[in-house]
């Protein structure tokens, strides 16, 4: 993938839908070549074309959600990172805002993360910490691991902090999750008592998914950008929650 596709598939994950001649004026090349850079990137399963549109689709793949408001999930990632004290051992699922958060370790001391992203685990091999790589089902899309083997290594795991990703949040039905499995896993996690905490970008908060991540009550902070509704802000507010909004 060249810079201007990734400029591309930036927008396009953003703005869920927009057209050929945007992307032209945005990218300053001629329809045709934006057309032939979308057929590229709809064979590799990026994004899909409508008539005169690009699309955005639903994916597990890290890479491809890195790209989804890169520069915000940097500064939340790094804001993230502030949080972890050197001495602690802390566990991070998956998801791509997580990704980035393993990039901004390296001045940590004496540090053991627990995970269950090869993805994240691969990141963290040039770090300055310990890495435990629990077992379980993969999941080849989002290179994770879940399932009951997985819980079983969580019952034996201890950690103080625990970074995780939401794909939707309301007021009547709390976090949720598009994965099945993945939210067994993170609900499991949050059994933990640890100090639980979502890490997520502010376009999530008013999307409804199928599985709860839960209770709301469980989780200590959401770190988030200065997008985010009053509403919601209110609403964790008032159910505990701290929340630290990222510029």
């Amino acid at each position: 993938m060249n810079d201007r596709q990734q400029l591309i598939l930036q927008w396009v994950n953003d703005k869920q839908r927009i057209s050929v001649s945007e992307l032209s004026e945005i990218c300053q090349v001629s329809e045709v070549t934006i057309r032939h850079d979308l057929t590229q990137l709809e064979q590799r399963h990026y994004l899909r074309r409508a008539h005169g549109f690009a699309v955005a689709i639903q994916t597990d793949d890290v890479d491809t959600r890195m790209l989804s408001n890169f520069a915000q999930k940097q500064k939340l990632a790094k804001f993230a990172a502030s949080l972890i004290r050197d001495g602690e051992t802390v566990f991070f699922e998956s998801g791509s805002s997580i990704a980035l958060l393993a990039q901004y370790l390296s001045d940590k001391k004496n540090l053991t993360v627990i995970t269950v992203s090869s993805y994240v685990a691969s990141l963290l091999k040039s770090m300055p910490c310990e890495v435990v790589l629990l077992g379980g089902m993969y999941q080849k899309t989002s290179q994770t691991v879940v399932g009951p083997l997985t819980k079983m290594c969580l019952q034996q795991m201890n950690f103080s902090k625990a970074f995780m990703g939401v794909d939707g949040f309301t007021v009547s039905t709390g976090f949720t999750g598009r994965d099945m499995l993945r939210a067994d896993i993170v609900n499991a996690v949050v059994a933990k008592g640890a100090e639980n905490i979502v890490l997520t970008d502010s376009s999530k908060f008013g999307q409804i998914n199928l599985n709860s991540l839960g209770p709301v009550s469980a989780f200590s902070r959401v770190i988030t950008d200065e997008m985010l509704a009053e509403e919601y802000q209110r609403e964790l507010s008032g159910s505990g929650i701290k929340v630290s909004l990222v510029g």
